[in-house]
């Protein structure tokens, strides 16, 4: 099975430092929903991994979550794209729980989910905290420029075996080549 797993804002859509709070505030990067469509169309199997700790601090709810994934999962549909899971980490940044990137739950979820090792499965994200994530399950690791990614390209603490791309279309480029 190829799979691989994607973070949310900043990847397949534009972040903000205020959150993404409503439908509304859900606006794709360009190109990345055709990208993920075109990964489906090749076969793999698209999976987010995504923190969201609006929910855990009180700035949004699980009724609105769900609404904005509907949203991007309504939007994906109409570029010919679905993701196969929705995986995410509700709690507040000072939570202890171990979902929250870049402690690796939501990775081994997945892992359980789908009966895979993700040894060598690629992740993407625009975060040290998506990759960190990533690499301690053995996930190969994509850093986006989109979102933080710009900021995180120039982290010291970096994986060294990091691909860095400028868009998650250029990602999917590199894999189906």
């Amino acid at each position: 099975m190829k799979l691989i797993v994607l973070d949310r804002d900043g990847v397949i859509n534009q972040d903000s430092d205020q959150f993404i709070k409503s439908p509304d505030e859900w606006i794709p990067v360009p190109g990345s929903l055709d990208a993920i469509a075109r990964l489906n169309q090749s076969g793999w199997r698209v999976v987010l991994a995504s923190n969201q700790s609006g929910v855990g601090r009180g700035l949004f709810g699980m009724d609105m979550l769900n609404a904005i994934h509907a949203k991007m999962v309504d939007a994906l549909a109409q570029a010919g794209g679905r993701l196969d899971a929705i995986f995410f980490c509700p709690h507040a940044a000072d939570s202890t729980c171990d979902c929250r990137k870049p402690k690796p739950g939501l990775l081994r979820q997945i892992e359980s989910r789908f009966n895979v090792d993700l040894n060598g499965v690629p992740t993407v994200g625009d975060s040290l905290r998506d990759l960190q994530a990533g690499v301690a399950v053995g996930c190969r690791p994509y850093l986006v420029l989109t979102g933080k990614g710009k900021l995180t390209r120039d982290n010291p603490d970096l994986p060294a075996e990091t691909l860095v791309f400028p868009d998650l279309a250029a990602v999917v480029d590199s894999l189906l080549d």
